[in-house]
């Protein structure tokens, strides 16, 4: 049997109170409908529809490099009227996976079970049962435990609205049904909408028995329809995050203040004290200690690795007994080595620090090689940018370089040389010499400023 699934991502989510389309709203840093989206596409063979309606140009464009079918739903007429608008692309003979665009913590395992429902004489009904389930379309069974129809809340009689589970849309139905039964559908109702609820009824009354599989957690199946709600669901996702990491033998100074904003994995014996914030994809090794209020994005942490407080690190790869921080920044394409150390008010970027080499305080290292055994002295600059182009600093094993040095790329610093403090060096320096460049002040007349040309070092700070 083939899969298809499809999306609905029309409502226009007013109580957002945003210009922003409701399912563009993030989630653990992730667009609402990407999550779901991603789910659908774990099912490798499933053609995947979404339907848009308001501010669909501005959902395509922002979520544009996922393989789906993209349907406009001109009109919002409900949700039975959304899921006809698939019925020209979907085959007679696939399963049909109903999904919601705002509903973003669905279990892949839960719609799995659901699919096995859905067959040729029964479709497949995803309840949970509330404590508070108004609002919701309530299930009505028989005296036997039959489903037999759902009834809105603002439907609903008095005894009907005393049920506890409820509807969450998410449905597996055979097209060959939803072919038949959604043409079908009235907007008879308080509404003046086609509810996609309808068919439940009408599979009981063709014979098609509704079978279901109730949801494990509330949350699973909640959808967001303010930014409240948002916040309430992302908290409740962040901590399940923060539990699985414990389990696996992380150790967190407070669970309730850690974001995981993409893909982490964590070593056993790391311990992440708190507001630490994780982004993209990013790997950290054991027994790794990360300070208070640090950044990773899109990084790979080797093992036994000291971050202290107030870094930040982003598109880096840390090895193995380094230390950075605390109030460090690691820019893009850096690379630290074995036993590298990145101090306070340091700044790197594209820059590869050799084994066991410090950059203790106040520098700022771009664009550059440095070798092992290197020892940059605080205030040191490598002057990459000539306003126009960027340009490499190379400094080879064992160099010295001493407090407030400036050095003007592109230029080679020879092995262990040592610059004096205060230095400006602008020429490559040969190995084992001492430059010390304290001159008088010079003034050039009718200097041209560089013009910008193509190269390996040519982006802007």
């Amino acid at each position: 049997m083939n899969l298809e699934v499809v999306i609905l991502a029309a409502g226009q989510g007013t109580r957002m109170k945003s210009r922003i389309s409701k399912v563009l709203h993030c989630l653990s840093g992730k667009p609402l409908l990407a999550c779901v989206i991603e789910s659908a596409l774990t099912f490798h063979q499933a053609i995947v529809h979404v339907i848009v309606g308001h501010g669909g140009e501005q959902v395509q464009k922002q979520l544009a490099d996922y393989k789906v079918n993209w349907i406009t739903q001109e009109k919002q007429l409900g949700t039975g009227h959304a899921v006809a608008q698939a019925l020209p692309a979907l085959k007679e003979d696939s399963d049909v996976l109903i999904l919601y665009g705002d509903v973003p913590l669905t279990p892949v395992e839960t719609l799995k079970t659901l699919l096995t429902k859905s067959g040729d004489d029964s479709i497949g009904l995803l309840t949970v049962r509330l404590e508070n389930p108004f609002g919701y379309g309530r299930i009505i069974r028989d005296a036997a435990g039959v489903v037999q129809a759902i009834v809105e809340e603002k439907d609903a009689s008095p005894e009907q609205r005393e049920i506890r589970e409820v509807n969450t849309g998410i449905l597996a139905v055979p097209a060959k049904w939803l072919q038949k039964w959604l043409p079908e559908l009235s907007a008879n109702n308080t509404q003046g909408e086609f509810y996609l609820t309808d068919i439940i009824s009408m599979a009981v009354a063709d014979g098609v028995v509704v079978e279901t599989v109730t949801a494990k957690q509330e949350e699973e199946v909640r959808g967001v329809n303010s930014r409240q709600q948002l916040a309430e669901l992302e908290r409740w996702h962040q901590k399940q995050l923060a539990n699985q990491l414990m389990a696996s033998g992380i150790t967190l100074a407070d669970p309730d203040r850690i974001d995981i904003r993409g893909n982490l994995r964590v070593g056993q014996d790391t311990c992440i004290d708190i507001n630490a914030i994780f982004e993209g994809n990013v790997t950290v090794g054991e027994n790794v200690s990360i300070g208070p209020n640090v950044l990773i994005k899109n990084s790979v942490i080797a093992d036994h690795v000291v971050i202290h407080a107030n870094s930040i690190i982003e598109g880096s790869e840390i090895s193995k007994h380094c230390q950075v921080g605390p109030f460090a920044r690691i820019r893009p394409g850096t690379h630290l080595s074995d036993q590298a150390k990145i101090g306070n008010f340091v700044e790197t970027k594209k820059a590869v620090i050799g084994t066991g080499s410090k950059v203790n305080h106040l520098s700022y290292v771009g664009d550059a090689l440095i070798g092992s055994g290197v020892n940059i002295g605080a205030g040191t600059i490598t002057c990459n940018y000539d306003g126009a182009n960027k340009h490499l600093t190379q400094i080879k094993d064992g160099v010295f370089v001493g407090s407030n040095t400036a050095l003007v790329a592109p230029i080679t610093v020879g092995k262990n040389a040592t610059i004096g403090a205060g230095s400006t060096v602008s020429q490559n320096i040969e190995e084992n010499v001492l430059v010390v460049t304290r001159g008088q002040k010079r003034i050039l007349k009718d200097w041209e400023r560089p013009k910008k040309r193509t190269s390996n070092y040519t982006e802007t700070d």
